[in-house]
């Protein structure tokens, strides 16, 4: 069944907008969301090993997901969760944008992918009682509102012993100049106003807003090539980051 509720308790009505403007570009690789496309190559790479070695699984399966429940939370148009269908992963994408939703419906269709796409808020999951054994948190946490309240829902969408993945942008005056004044107004590699800095989401305070009911599993930074374009992993968090965490069995 799809749900088309929406609540309003952590959505920002300014980025609804933003990406109701830009919803039909999501599939094209050459257009504004050419950066993700890139990125999402690499972050399903990382998701992908480690939800199969965190399940004792074979990561070198064609399919080393199969049967595992994965919540894609702001899924857009369905970049990331077609990947995670494609590695046999039973995939809910949600998104509070309806031309998103609508994107991502008629892509999967396409492809001949069963993803179970909403219209929703995680608040909405919630209460219908819904858990997953993974829950991606992917470039979502930096344009929500009222954070803490977003981060508690999604913690309580993951099964015990289940995890959570958030990547995001690190709010430190490096990320500012490279994520913000570099990607977006030098190299116009985003939109302007893809990001605003007073609403960058720093490590610790995901780890804190989810509560002591997870554990950090790894962290890692992510590096961009502005000459190649291409990602790689850092020691430093500095500007954009990677969180995986294990919510506790009790």
């Amino acid at each position: 069944m799809t749900s088309t509720h929406v609540s309003a308790s952590s959505v920002d009505s300014d980025e609804v907008a933003y990406y109701e403007r830009l919803a039909h570009r999501w599939w094209d690789v050459e257009g504004p969301f050419w950066p993700l496309h890139r990125l999402n190559v690499f972050r399903v790479a990382y998701i992908r090993e480690r939800v199969a070695t965190d399940l004792g699984l074979d990561p070198a399966q064609e399919r080393p997901l199969d049967g595992v429940r994965v919540l894609d939370v702001g899924c857009g148009g369905g970049i990331l969760s077609e990947s995670m269908a494609r590695l046999g992963a039973e995939v809910t994408g949600v998104d509070v944008t309806e031309k998103n939703i609508a994107v991502a419906r008629l892509h999967a269709q396409s492809s001949g992918l069963s993803i179970d796409y909403r219209v929703a808020s995680v608040d909405r999951l919630v209460d219908e009682g819904l858990r997953f054994d993974v829950v991606l948190n992917m470039e979502v946490v930096e344009h929500v509102d009222c954070l803490p309240d977003f981060l508690a829902d999604c913690g309580r969408l993951v099964e015990p012993g289940g995890t959570m993945f958030v990547a995001s942008i690190n709010r430190t005056p490096a990320a500012y100049v490279i994520a913000i004044l570099g990607a977006e107004y030098i190299l116009r590699w985003l939109p302007r106003g893809t990001h605003h800095y007073r609403k960058l989401v720093p490590p610790k305070m995901v780890r804190e807003y989810l509560g002591d009911q997870f554990d950090l599993l790894h962290e890692t930074g992510v590096r961009v090539n502005p000459l190649t374009r291409g990602f790689s992993y850092s020691r430093w968090l500095g500007v954009n980051y990677m969180l995986l965490l294990q919510r506790q069995e009790s």
